[in-house]
């Protein structure tokens, strides 16, 4: 089956978005791609410093822009995680397994800095929304 492309963009609002020239998340036929996302809290625009307080939020905008798409969390296929420290794994695989656990994607966990200093994780998911 052929998809028709409906490319729909999808956006938390942060002027980020914008001044970077990217989309929060892009669906397109049977296809959602989340970008990085951090801890930020979007109602106070701040960053809070837990680690799995900023994973729980991730995981929250990840789950409103899916949603925005009309896909859910249970059509993803695909997360990689992204934390600045090997010692923050045990404490995002609580938070992200509580959302996860059911669905399992594919995933991936990678060490490597981000680009502000309070950012301690970002998230990436793709989902898949079978047509059958």
């Amino acid at each position: 089956m052929r998809f028709r492309s409906m490319r729909q963009l999808v956006s938390t609002g942060s002027p980020f978005e914008q001044v970077a020239g990217y989309s929060r998340a892009v669906a397109d036929g049977p296809w959602c791609f989340v970008s990085g996302t951090t801890g930020y809290d979007y109602a106070t625009m701040t960053m809070p410093d837990d680690i799995s307080v900023q994973a729980e939020n991730a995981m929250a905008t990840i789950a409103k822009a899916l949603g925005e798409a009309d896909f859910s969390l249970s059509d993803v296929v695909r997360v990689r995680y992204i934390v600045t420290d090997a010692a923050y794994a045990e404490p995002v695989f609580s938070v992200v397994g509580r959302w996860l656990s059911d669905i399992r994607p594919a995933a991936t966990m990678i060490i490597a800095g981000l680009i502000r200093p309070e950012m301690k994780i970002e998230i990436e998911a793709t989902a898949f929304r079978n047509p059958a």
